[in-house]
């Protein structure tokens, strides 16, 4: 059985309000619980509930970067030694000029396994944070390049249709 069919009807209603984003508003809650006839604080529940169970990751704010003048996005890429992956992957983590890291496996004519997304408002801003970024962890010598995305795709996470 889906987990979708698991929902109950209020769990259903609001993931359907809140899915294409919450409204901006100072009160978001309130304003999808009015809309659907329930009360901010059982909307509060429903999400919290949703989430406490991993029926849904997250709520967050996903911003349009081109909007914001953040049009160059790099996607650094290292060759890091697989006993340090995990310690390098915290280290990217936790910077706060990479937006995501994670690791990937290698391909024959692939030999990059850590991956870091660096945000900037130019391309040369970008490369000089990931070169910051490398020597600061100590890997600026391992080798590694950056991957400039071409074009912005649309974010939005897996949808329910009404009904």
């Amino acid at each position: 059985m889906s987990a979708a069919l698991d929902l109950t009807t209020d769990e259903r209603r609001v993931l359907l309000a809140i899915q294409d984003g919450l409204p901006i508003v100072p009160e978001p809650y309130a304003e999808v619980g009015a809309h659907l006839g329930l009360d901010e604080e059982r909307v509060r529940e429903i999400i919290g509930g949703l989430l406490a169970a991993r029926r849904i990751k997250r709520i967050g704010a996903i911003p349009n970067h081109y909007a914001l003048g953040i049009t160059a996005n790099g996607m650094s890429v290292w060759n890091i030694p697989d006993d340090d992956v995990e310690e390098v992957g915290r280290q990217l983590a936790e910077r706060p000029e990479v937006s995501h890291s994670y690791r990937r496996p290698r391909a024959h004519d692939w030999p990059y396994n850590v991956f870091a997304m660096v945000h900037g408002t130019d391309r040369e801003k970008v490369a000089a944070t990931v070169e910051e970024i490398g020597c600061e962890l100590g890997i600026s010598d391992r080798p590694h390049e950056i991957l400039f995305s071409a074009r912005i795709l649309k974010k939005r996470g897996t949808r329910l249709k009404a009904g």
